[in-house]
């Protein structure tokens, strides 16, 4: 105990000069974030700390468990030691953001655990959801996807997302677009079939629409989500969405554009993100994917699933295009929007930190690159 209250010269210099400090102050009982002295003793760990390690007991004290908000003052750790399993708070932003790097202890709590309220999936699960065709399978048993995306505008997210497409296991691509789209399209992809609108590229067993269409297009995307196939609908086609889906479908909003759908500022996305993802998904009956640093997947029936394998290098133009239609594309081999948008996320993430590897600060290019070689480590040899 060091005299002078919480927000003394003594406290501020054993902080300064300590070499590890403890977080314990709060366990996973703990609502409302920290207040009175706790508060200012988050405050100067923050502020007054110069090589000190902080490591957090279970959680970080002040941050709201169940949630991964941090409805008040908490504090910023550089380690986390959770027991157990993993708290919501420690994979989820704003949360998680205060976790540092986590290190789970297993106290043999296994066998008296409740159904967890989330998942984070592994490389093992994530490979056992990839589809895997068989040695009989065509390119029409594989899936059929089709794409709507791009403008004279933006052209580049409609090369983006059919290459996404491409490599996501569907045995086909159609791309929907302007032709002077579908023609950059064709020299980048000359494997895909492209044509003018949606009811002149064939058949589909699911649509992944919305990345680049600025302005126009509202009528093609009003055939689509009426057509009662999966639909992935992303960035500008999020303009169009009904009131409640009825078949299959996954939105995939960055916090910006889920705060326009839900009329809110976007900061309020962002400090109660698991909130708002499941909201959406009850409010449209459809899977919302939000995507950020720690991105989040709720189903309307109250599943989340929440990625691990973000990273900054998807923080660049094109990235999301790229995601919209590899997701697309195992909608259409098969999964379910659920499975979908927390696999796409997952090899997205780790098509990013590979890229980064790579070349430092990667382009979306860079990412829809190291794609097939993320899929290929994870879906293991072909027959």
């Amino acid at each position: 105990v060091v005299e002078g209250g919480a927000g003394g010269d003594g406290v501020r210099l054993a902080l300064a000069q300590a070499d590890l400090v403890l977080d314990g102050i709060l366990g996973i009982g703990g609502r409302g974030g920290l207040r009175g002295d706790a508060a200012r003793l988050a405050a100067l760990l923050r502020e007054g700390r110069k090589a000190g390690v902080v490591v957090a007991v279970d959680l970080p004290s002040g941050v709201d468990p169940d949630t991964g908000e941090t409805p008040g003052d908490a504090v910023v750790a550089d380690h986390t030691v959770t027991f157990g399993g993993l708290k919501p708070a420690l994979v989820i932003d704003p949360a998680a953001a205060a976790s540092g790097t986590l290190h789970v202890v297993d106290i043999g709590l296994g066998p008296y655990l409740p159904e967890p309220a989330m998942t984070v999936l592994d490389d093992a699960e994530v490979s056992a959801l990839l589809p895997d065709p068989g040695r009989e399978s065509d390119k029409y048993s594989r899936g059929v996807v089709g794409v709507l995306a791009g403008s004279g505008q933006f052209p580049g997210a409609a090369v983006l997302a059919v290459g996404g497409a491409l490599h996501g296991g569907a045995g086909m691509v159609r791309y929907a677009g302007p032709g002077a789209v579908a023609t950059e399209v064709r020299q980048r992809w000359p494997e895909a079939i492209a044509g003018p609108s949606p009811d002149a590229v064939g058949r589909v067993q699911a649509w992944t629409i919305g990345s680049g269409l600025g302005d126009g297009r509202g009528d093609d995307v009003g055939a689509v989500l009426t057509a009662g196939l999966p639909v992935l609908v992303d960035a500008d086609g999020l303009r169009w969405l009904p009131d409640r889906f009825t078949g299959p479908a996954l939105l995939t909003p960055h916090a910006g554009e889920l705060a326009r759908l839900l009329d809110v500022e976007r900061p309020v996305v962002e400090a109660r993100r698991l909130h708002h993802a499941r909201l959406a998904a009850q409010r449209w009956n459809a899977v919302v994917l939000l995507k950020g640093s720690t991105t989040v997947v709720a189903a309307p029936d109250g599943r989340v699933r929440v990625n691990p394998t973000g990273t900054s290098a998807l923080a660049a133009a094109g990235t999301g295009d790229v995601l919209a239609g590899l997701a697309g594309s195992l909608l259409a081999g098969g999964l379910s929007p659920l499975e979908a948008g927390s696999v796409a996320a997952y090899a997205h993430g780790l098509a990013g930190q590979r890229a980064a590897a790579g070349t430092g600060y990667p382009s979306a290019g860079d990412v829809l690159a190291a794609l097939p070689a993320v899929l290929r480590s994870l879906r293991g040899p072909v027959p």
